[in-house]
């Protein structure tokens, strides 16, 4: 009597036999099973990645299976029981390659989620057909397959995910910190409180081979001494390994530890790597006497400047975007973006404390959420009250005329005291602590004499 399968083998043999890349996640979003197709698209072993959380996030923070499976994440509304259509990624053989993916979630009677079963399709995507494509989608999917082109085609090259944005601005210091991540100059990074100049500083540190590049050493330049100075450099000398040091804040070195740098730097006799910070260009604080110019040279190789957030208004959904996805890859609560209406809140917003406000907010904001997408209430009050304010016009303001106010008042004073005087200029002028004749006068300049006449 032959001997019969069971259901489940007999359906897991299908699917293995299938060449068509198929995956299928549990209500918590973790790998269940993976067929052979989809493990050979992927360039892995099905063990590397079963039991293993799919994130929705982009960042490159992650390790290598962990990025794997979060490349293959669906848009978190699938959670709410809705099919998605979207891209996953495999980058197999250090090439990164597109694929659509059709993801079915699969209900129990009481609607609760059991599975949700990813179809890939058997071909890799163009570029220029995906972004086609990519545009048709809703906001919030749009711009984090945006962040996953980024991610792979630059920042898994660079480091630098935190550089995103289509703006010329944003474009030009992405160009410089690729040139920098790849150099030994020295680097200044200039911007405002919170622009991301730290982030980028470590960002180019840590591009460089672990073995070369040597100890970090944060030197905030306001409370920096010569004798801190001298000590960091002899402990870095004596170690002959080298290092970078990261002069926070460079502007504001005073005179006696700009003089001690520019002494001792160019004798350093172990390789050094400066990256600075500062707000303003340092070759431009010399003609003003506020820095030392040979010390500003060599501080200043490479300029990379990082507007504030008030002047590249179009990265604000990418950048926001990313900042969520970043809150995502903490785990817990995974949302797929913002509606609409927060984001065109999120574009009006000036953000006076740059990208670290914009992260605080974004963070206060994933917190609150109470769906799989920030709805504009769901952000911070303030961005509420600029709103409103911007939505007000401004009343003008008029200019005060002293003299006519003045007189004014004199008019109205002369007026009661010789109402109370009943036409007595003399009484009248003892009221008003005058003489009789310099009341006249000031009445006569003012007007009054008709009516004070008795």
């Amino acid at each position: 009597m032959p001997r019969h399968r069971s259901p489940a083998a007999e359906l897991v043999k299908l699917l293995e036999s299938a060449s068509q890349p198929l995956y299928v996640l549990d209500d918590a979003l973790v790998i269940v099973y993976l067929n052979a197709g989809c493990c050979d698209w992927l360039g892995t072993a099905a063990e590397d990645l079963l039991g293993r959380k799919c994130v929705y996030h982009c960042g490159n923070e992650l390790t290598s299976p962990d990025a794997a499976a979060a490349a293959l994440c669906p848009p978190p509304t699938v959670l709410e029981g809705r099919e998605a259509v979207a891209d996953v990624a495999s980058s197999a053989n250090g090439q990164t390659r597109f694929r659509r993916a059709s993801f079915v979630p699969l209900r129990r009677p009481d609607e609760k989620i059991v599975c949700i079963v990813a179809l890939v399709d058997p071909q890799d995507r163009e570029e220029k057909m995906a972004e086609m494509e990519v545009a048709e989608s809703d906001e919030a999917q749009e711009l984090h397959q945006q962040l996953q082109r980024f991610h792979q085609q630059t920042a898994l090259r660079y480091g630098i995910e935190r550089v995103v944005g289509v703006t010329p601005a944003i474009r030009r210091a992405r160009a410089q910190a690729e040139v920098a991540a790849g150099s030994r100059a020295s680097v200044l990074l200039l911007g405002p409180q919170g622009s991301g100049r730290h982030h980028l500083a470590e960002t180019i540190y840590y591009a460089a081979p672990a073995e070369s590049r040597g100890p970090l050493v944060l030197l905030e330049c306001g409370f920096l001494d010569v004798e801190l100075i001298q000590s960091t450099l002899r402990s870095l000398a004596a170690e002959r390994k080298g290092g970078t040091l990261l002069f926070s804040n460079a502007d504001q070195l005073s005179v006696e530890s700009q003089a001690a740098l520019a002494a001792m730097l160019p004798g350093t006799k172990c390789p050094l790597r400066l990256v600075s910070t500062a707000a303003a260009p340092l070759v431009d604080l010399p003609s003003r006497g506020l820095f030392r110019e040979d010390l500003a040279a060599i501080l200043s190789t490479i300029t990379i400047e990082l507007p504030p957030l008030a002047k590249r208004r179009d990265d604000l959904p990418l950048l926001a975007q990313a900042l969520l996805e970043e809150q995502n890859a903490r785990g817990g609560k995974q949302l797929a973006g913002f509606t609409a209406e927060a984001i065109d809140r999120i574009c009006a917003y000036d953000w006076p404390g740059n990208a670290a406000e914009l992260a605080q907010a974004v963070a206060e904001s994933h917190a609150r959420a109470a769906s799989r997408l920030i709805a504009r209430d769901e952000l911070p009050e303030r961005l509420r009250l600029a709103a409103a304010a911007a939505a007000r016009p401004r009343r003008k303001e008029e200019p005060i005329q002293l003299d006519e106010f003045v007189a004014r008042i004199e008019r109205e004073l002369i007026r009661r005291a010789l109402a109370r005087s009943k036409g007595n200029k003399a009484k009248a002028a003892r009221l008003l602590g005058l003489n009789r004749p310099r009341l006249y006068r000031r009445m006569v300049q003012l007007g009054l004499a008709q009516e004070g006449e008795e």
